[in-house]
């Protein structure tokens, strides 16, 4: 699913515009975004969590020329699914 179909499905079952379905889909997007880089995590309850990691040091070898070179750590996103979720998939 794209997010134009996620888009077109809120203002169909929500009763609202296209310009208003947009823009509460995509404030969504934007404020976890916002509260992500702040390295919070965002919980929607039966859903799951957004949350973000730090990921460490790592050497990896480069294919074909098995050359060592080492990831340097960063910050990584996460999203852990809630077991109401996990329920309904299975």
């Amino acid at each position: 699913m794209t997010k134009n179909q996620i888009i077109n499905l809120v203002s169909t079952k929500a009763h609202l515009t296209k310009k208003a379905a947009r823009e509460a889909v995509e404030t969504l997007i934007v404020e976890i975004i916002k509260v992500m880089k702040k390295g919070d995590k965002v919980v929607l309850s039966g859903f799951g969590t957004f949350k973000v990691v730090k990921v460490k040091d790592k050497p990896v070898l480069i294919p074909g020329t098995n050359e060592k070179r080492i990831v340097k750590g960063h910050r990584a996103p996460r999203f852990v699914p809630g077991k109401p979720l996990k329920k309904e998939i299975r």
